[in-house]
């Protein structure tokens, strides 16, 4: 009987690892590509899946990468649907069950009206933290930052830089 693969441990005080993907119909690249660059600006590692990916092989790579956080982009309106199965999947996976998931860009057509709708069903389908087009970069920024620094254990007293010792 063979046992299952463990994870080797990682240094929860470097940069996160992120896996950034478009959904299966999604074929916009230039919004993936800002999403890498803007990542990798705040200091994170970054593998970029690249658009149209299927559902069955974000959560494969999920499992292979075992990232800190997973960032799904759309921009052709229609990743609503795409990304309540995809988490879905995410998170019926128990290696990926606490893998931190956002969705991003815009995600339906219907506009100002559908906006708060997509967030509660995203949301309650196990997404972390929505990010409608129109908030702009500064709450996913945020977002990122605090996850990063959940990560970073605190420093003990004494031995933080001008501290007597």
């Amino acid at each position: 009987m063979t046992q299952p693969a463990q994870s080797a441990p990682r240094d929860p005080s470097g940069p996160l690892d992120v896996v950034v993907t478009g959904l299966p119909s999604d074929a916009h690249t230039w919004n993936l590509v800002f999403m890498q660059l803007l990542l990798e600006d705040l200091g994170h590692h970054v593998v970029n899946l690249g658009p149209c990916i299927a559902q069955d092989e974000i959560v494969e790579s999920c499992c292979k990468y075992q990232p800190d956080l997973l960032v799904v982009s759309s921009v052709n309106g229609h990743g609503f649907h795409d990304a309540e199965q995809l988490v879905r999947a995410l998170r019926a996976r128990w290696e990926l069950a606490g893998l931190p998931a956002v969705v991003g860009g815009k995600l339906g057509v219907r506009g100002a009206e559908g906006r708060a709708g997509h967030r509660r069903l995203l949301l309650s389908a196990g997404f972390d933290a929505v990010f409608h087009d129109e908030e702009g970069l500064a709450p996913f920024k945020e977002f990122v930052t605090a996850l990063a620094a959940d990560r970073t254990p605190p420093v003990p007293a004494g031995a933080r830089e001008g501290e007597a010792r």
